[in-house]
């Protein structure tokens, strides 16, 4: 089925119904979301655009993404959605990997990728893109469930980014297993976009669009705390993907500022590792607001989820290790412990974590030899490390790349950061290995320090040798101004192996 049928199904129940908003300005309800949308397939189909052809949009968060999305699908195309961050040479690679047909810009990204493609090029704020979606309407293609919706690029942390087919089958069981496992989404509820519309937080808007919710796009296009706790409270019951320095950022201006988080009903956290001290500090703060998902490119948002009631609890005698895992398996995935040999491993021993289902992707765009690496046995291997303990709640410790093997012992970065973020004038770090003739490897950290702190190498040395084994411990502490990060805001590690290396070298 055709992801574009939620819309069709909404508008015509409800259409009268707030849809699109930039800030506080209302664009449009859902029978005008609607009549866009369908004006824009109509156009694309115009113009040659047919099934299964990809259509990418590399563009700042605003309503036209949205229209975008739901034109490309009703087309039967294929929405490639790039994240607005990336540089315009990164964007070219994805445009000629995915062999894209037409973009969708913004603006403020149209002149930096006009220098570096010969790809056709549409301003969404544009006359063209306005008489695009006024034209004559199409019917909403036919597609099959395991037909193309989505194809994500990943960030190629270990080379070019890869595209991840992502199906509308894969696409609609995610937004049930969100309904089932994680929250609910009702039609009071505000869908507010201040992550990128091209990750979590646009996988994220078919759920309102099949409840009738409101799209709330920030007028700066992006993340900022007081345009949140603003928009949050003009908008009510909103709900909001939030990576887990975002959650931390919010939480650190919400003291300062005196701001409560009036109108946030549900923030969903993901992307990236979230330390204990930091989301203890959130609810303690804002309240039963936050849920957890643990997923990936290749399953989008589908592997495990830790529900608000979990995150808030504190009366269950092991709340402390479930509030450090990413929950339970999702209902429409199994997940599973795995060796290196393929074998399956028994409860709280650490592997690799696996996972199986109608949410994993069918592989890599063009790419069969980096899908059969990733998926064997129909297992996916996400290259996470962890364990499930006795209740099915799974720990994610570390990338396995990340692992630190220092004297036959395997050391994960993630319990270091965990200890060293406890001490008082610690703000951010990051542990990485570095090679040691003798050892193979030993422990490194990088530290920020709180603003106005100075952090002492004994004083975290004493910290750490009081709370973790003293093979753990970081063997030196280099300190940071700032962590390098990607323009998802994950930490860089190679980067900061890099910073290591070129200290060797000097």
């Amino acid at each position: 089925m055709n992801l574009a049928l939620w819309l069709e199904r909404t508008a015509a129940l409800h259409g009268e119904r707030p849809a699109l908003f930039l800030g506080e300005k209302l664009v449009a309800d859902y029978a005008g979301f609607y009549r866009r949308a369908m004006g824009l397939a109509g156009a694309l189909a115009a113009s040659g655009v047919k099934p299964g052809d990809r259509v990418a949009m590399f563009m700042k968060n605003c309503p036209e993404y949205l229209i975008a999305f739901y034109g490309i699908w009703a087309a039967g195309a294929v929405a490639v959605p790039i994240n607005g961050k990336l540089h315009a040479k990164e964007a070219a690679f994805v445009l000629e990997n995915s062999g894209t047909r037409l973009v969708f810009v913004t603006p403020d990204l149209e002149s930096g990728l006009q220098e570096v493609t010969d790809m056709p090029l549409i301003d969404v704020k544009s006359a063209v893109f306005s008489d695009m979606c006024d034209g004559e309407s199409a019917a909403i293609a036919s597609r099959a469930a395991g037909d193309l919706a989505w194809l994500f690029y990943t960030s190629g942390t270990t080379g070019q980014p890869k595209g991840v087919c992502i199906t509308h089958r894969m696409l609609a069981l995610m937004s049930f297993c969100y309904l089932t496992d994680a929250d609910q989404v009702r039609a009071e509820d505000t869908a507010l976009y201040a992550a990128p519309l091209s990750h979590g937080a646009g996988i994220y808007n078919m759920l309102h669009v099949l409840k009738g919710a409101r799209h709330v796009c920030p007028v700066s296009g992006g993340f900022d705390e007081r345009e949140i706790f603003k928009l949050a409270r003009y908008h009510g019951s909103v709900h909001m993907f939030a990576a887990p320095t975002m959650v931390k950022r919010m939480t650190e201006r919400a003291r300062k500022s005196g701001e409560d988080g009036e109108g946030l009903r549900s923030v969903i956290y993901a992307g990236g590792p979230m330390y204990l001290a930091d989301i203890v500090d959130a609810v303690d703060y804002f309240g039963p607001i936050f849920t957890q998902i643990y997923g990936q490119g290749e399953c989008p948002m589908g592997i495990t989820a830790l529900s608000r009631q979990n995150v808030a609890d504190r009366t269950h005698p092991r709340w402390r290790e479930r509030v450090n895992s990413v929950g339970r398996a999702q209902s429409a995935v199994e997940v599973a412990i795995g060796d290196a040999e393929g074998n399956f491993l028994l409860t709280g021993q650490h592997g690799e974590i696996l996972v199986r289902g109608d949410i994993v992707m069918p592989g890599y765009w063009n790419n069969p030899e980096a899908t059969a690496k990733t998926i064997v046995d129909g297992w996916l291997l996400t290259g996470d490390m962890g364990f499930m303990d006795e209740d099915g709640y799974v720990t994610l410790q570390d990338r396995s790349k990340d692992m630190i093997i220092s004297g036959g012992s395997n050391i994960y970065p993630r319990e270091v950061e965990e200890v060293l973020l406890v001490h008082p004038d610690v703000a951010e770090v990051s542990v990485v290995g570095r090679k040691n003739d003798e050892w193979g490897e030993d422990v490194v950290a990088f530290v920020v320090p709180k603003a106005g702190k100075y952090v002492d190498d004994k004083a975290l040395d004493s910290h750490c040798l009081a709370q973790i084994a003293r093979f753990k411990r970081p063997k030196a502490y280099f300190t940071l101004s700032e962590l390098p990060k990607s323009n998802y805001g994950k930490v860089l590690k190679r980067n900061l192996r890099q910073i290591l290396e070129d200290m060797e070298n000097d």
